[in-house]
């Protein structure tokens, strides 16, 4: 059986959970999981995830906040061209303590009358409050699994409808030409409610011919 400190993704953290106000900086490298896009639109399963930002102990589990920079690969969506490029997105999740639930309900009784002072309460839902996504530690609270973080944060922001640049003029939808590199290719057309009259034109032209 597989143990947690061998993945590739698990960051050791019990030194900085054993009290609130300690902090743990993360600046390096970890595969890229399984599932983010496709082979159209994602990010390649191993490939290098840059991870740099810090882990916070609060009084109920550890706040992380940081940023990804990922190898996206894609095509223009326009133009059609491949797209490889660096794909930065920030991120702050929560990895609250094991039973954290209880934790709560037993510093709950500490106040007078049975109640949490207003300091305690404020502790204990930080970590709600300042983050969205919530992962689980591992190991009762030895270390922090940061997998599920990199595949839900990279998946959730990639673009439904990528583009080389923003001001991507596509293809010509008459020969496929790209506008890019000829801003000024254009077709001669003709407005179809004049197109019976040019043929005549043409009819009576090649019979003056004659």
């Amino acid at each position: 059986m597989a143990r947690v400190e061998d993945s590739p993704w698990a960051i050791p953290v019990a030194q900085i959970a054993s009290r609130a106000g300690q902090s743990k900086s993360i600046d390096a490298d970890f595969p890229a999981p399984s599932g983010i896009g496709d082979s159209i639109v994602g990010i390649k399963e191993g490939e290098p995830v840059h991870v740099t930002g810090q882990f916070d102990s609060i009084v109920d589990g550890l706040i992380f906040t940081g940023r990804l920079v990922a190898p996206f690969v894609s095509e223009c969506t326009r133009c059609l061209k491949p797209i490889d490029e660096d794909w930065p997105v920030n991120v702050t999740v929560f990895f609250p303590y094991e039973s954290a639930a209880d934790k709560n309900a037993a510093r709950g009784s500490k106040g007078k009358g049975g109640k949490a002072s207003k300091d305690e309460e404020v502790e204990i839902f930080a970590g709600e409050d300042e983050s969205e996504d919530t992962y689980p530690l591992l190991e009762n609270g030895a270390f922090a699994d940061i997998e599920a973080m990199i595949r839900d944060t990279l998946v959730e922001s990639l673009p439904l409808q990528p583009l080389c640049k923003p001001d991507c003029k596509g293809l010509c939808s008459q020969c496929g030409v790209d506008l890019n590199e000829n801003p000024d290719h254009h077709h001669d057309t003709t407005d179809i409610r004049f197109a019976g009259l040019a043929a005549l034109k043409a009819q009576l032209e090649a019979e003056q011919g004659e």
